[in-house]
């Protein structure tokens, strides 16, 4: 028979046993909020000092880690619950899910947080749904972070704006032309704006002074930016064939859209937005130049003249230009006119600070070898220029090709990888 522990030896052991209680409690919360919310509950029963831990945490997160699979009911009487027994202030509510949720259940759970001072609130539905924003979350003043996935987003006409948010995020939402002027407009401190295939609108107008961040893919029939001089970094994807619906009024879109981004530092023009850049490119570069553009990275269908000039136009408008990648569309098509001799009367023109060159997707077409013997020839520091093509068929005829190119940079290099 084992003699009894002395009554120090036990304290000694519990406390080494519960160290976790013994944390502060702003390491508790942090330990708390990594995990799960189906976790961070099943804490309550480890003590009579964790019991209310979680229910104190001003993050509650929902998403698929919260049922052991996609049951409804079991996920909806989490979140009641968990809204139920919650303590003191609630600042931040995700909540994502697969399977279908009840309107009547989101409803329900959006007027009780409109009880708390939320920050931020993210709601990212399943694809097949189109949930009914209601009017009572227009009225979240305090909110810094907004994010929608499949909503309809219609506020009643009082609505002044979110005069707190700074970020907003919405991906496959429909909301009207008027709704997105005004929502923009009225929110003046909004740093960063994300749009991911919306609809109900068909002008991307942007009026934010204080914007940095503009990420957009989807369709639209014009884009106008306005009081948008703060704007670091852009990135937009035009899904949608440009045709003659696209001539401006008074000048070229290379023009107007470049106009209001004295500061831009980062740019991606992906998918069809060159070609829309293109339309009316009369003038041999950007009247302003972008000073401040270092990154770029554009997509450019190589059996197009058009684009490849306005391509050009770009990079001549764009003295401080380190880094850029080019994606190179497939081609179904020769190239319209003649690229080399265009691209030969250019080679006065030097790109002093570019370094890094990376060039995806290409095949050995003319049009593409014209363009990269360009680049060679025009950058007197270049370091490395890697190039990948669309397939293995030909690749080593044009990699010859390419070593056979000259570059004015001597130390530049060419990396070739494999597709």
């Amino acid at each position: 028979m084992m003699p009894e522990m002395p009554p120090k030896c036990r304290l000694k052991m519990d406390m080494g046993l519960d160290k976790f209680s013994n944390l502060p409690s702003d390491v508790i919360e942090k330990i708390l909020l990594l995990l799960p919310i189906r976790d961070a509950v099943r804490t309550s029963v480890l003590s009579n000092k964790w019991r209310y831990r979680w229910a104190k945490l001003p993050q509650l997160v929902f998403d698929g880690q919260c049922v052991s699979s996609q049951n409804h009911t079991s996920f909806v009487t989490i979140v009641d619950h968990a809204l139920l027994v919650h303590i003191g202030p609630l600042h931040s509510f995700k909540l994502s899910q697969q399977g279908f949720l009840a309107s009547r259940d989101i409803d329900r759970w959006i007027v009780h947080l409109s009880r708390h001072s939320i920050k931020e609130f993210k709601l990212e539905l399943h694809e097949g749904q189109c949930y009914n924003i209601p009017s009572c979350l227009f009225s979240w003043q305090d909110m810094i972070h907004l994010k929608l996935k499949n909503c309809f987003l219609k506020p009643l006409p009082t609505f002044k704006g979110f005069r707190s948010l700074k970020r907003l995020d919405i991906v496959r939402v429909t909301l009207a032309q008027d709704v997105l002027e005004n929502l923009i407009v009225c929110c003046p401190l909004l740093k960063t704006l994300t749009f991911i295939d919306c609809d109900g609108f068909t002008r991307l107008k942007i009026d934010a002074p204080k914007l940095q961040f503009l990420g957009f893919r989807g369709r639209f029939d014009d884009v106008i930016l306005e009081n948008t001089i703060n704007l670091d970094a852009v990135t937009i994807y035009l899904e949608v064939t440009v045709d003659q619906r696209w001539v401006p009024h008074s000048s070229s879109n290379l023009v107007l859209f470049f106009l209001h981004l004295p500061r831009v530092r980062r740019l991606a023009i992906r998918s069809n937005f060159l070609k829309y850049l293109a339309v009316s490119a009369l003038t041999r570069k950007v009247p302003k130049p972008c000073l401040h553009l270092k990154f770029l990275t554009i997509e450019i269908h190589f059996n197009d003249l058009e684009e490849i000039l306005t391509a050009v136009r770009l990079l001549r408008s764009s003295p401080a230009l380190q880094e850029l990648e080019i994606a190179a569309f497939p081609k179904d098509r020769a190239v319209v006119g003649e690229v080399n001799s265009w691209l030969d009367d250019n080679l006065i023109w030097s790109f002093t600070k570019l370094r890094l060159v990376k060039i995806t997707s290409i095949s050995g077409a003319k049009a593409e070898l014209d363009f990269i013997r360009f680049l060679l020839l025009s950058s007197p520091v270049l370091e490395r220029m890697t190039i990948k093509p669309a397939s293995v068929n030909g690749s080593s005829e044009l990699l010859k090709k390419l070593l056979r190119l000259g570059r004015a940079s001597v130390h530049s290099e060419i990396i070739y990888l494999d597709p």
